[in-house]
């Protein structure tokens, strides 16, 4: 048998996978349930909307939620990844999630921008919150909670855009 370049080659028993520590679960479960709890919220905002610039809001939330759906979903399939169950089920997500309450009802555009940039910046302070403690344990997801502040801090921005004067 030929030596791999740089080494010998492993044996079958050899070959380990990475598993999730408990605490690196728990850090990725809260990041998931509030990044749930995002999508849902958006969609409320997104059927309860109204007002001036009604349209331009509405399909913008459209786009937060589908971030934050996509989002979820990359989260819950690298928890599997690394062998480890997400939990997103409703009562797991109203039990645990740090995002405050959205209102019921019928709401201005104006409540709704703020409402949701507040939402916006509260799920990127859980994924903040936790980074440093992922990143010391896998680079790798941390990568993936680069990418959701990312996306989450422009949707802010953007959406944030709206209720502010030069």
């Amino acid at each position: 048998m030929t030596a791999s370049p740089g080494g010998s080659r492993r044996s079958e028993t050899g070959v380990t996978r990475f598993t999730a520590s408990p605490q690196l679960a728990r850090a990725l479960q809260q990041i998931l349930v509030d990044l749930v709890e995002l999508h849902l919220q958006g969609k409320q905002a997104h059927w309860n909307v109204v007002g001036h610039n009604f349209r331009d809001l509405h399909l913008q939330l459209d786009e937060i939620v589908d971030d934050a759906r996509e989002s979820a979903d990359v989260i819950a399939e690298r928890m599997r990844a690394l062998d480890k169950w997400p939990d997103g089920r409703s009562d797991t997500v109203t039990a645990s999630t740090t995002l405050p309450p959205f209102p019921e009802g019928e709401l201005s555009v104006s409540a709704v921008v703020d409402l949701v940039t507040t939402r916006l910046y509260a799920t990127v302070d859980t994924v903040r919150t936790h980074h440093d403690q992922v990143d010391g344990e896998d680079p790798s997801t941390a990568d993936l909670l680069h990418g959701i502040i990312v996306t989450l801090e422009k949707h802010a921005w953007m959406v944030g855009a709206e209720n502010r004067t030069p």
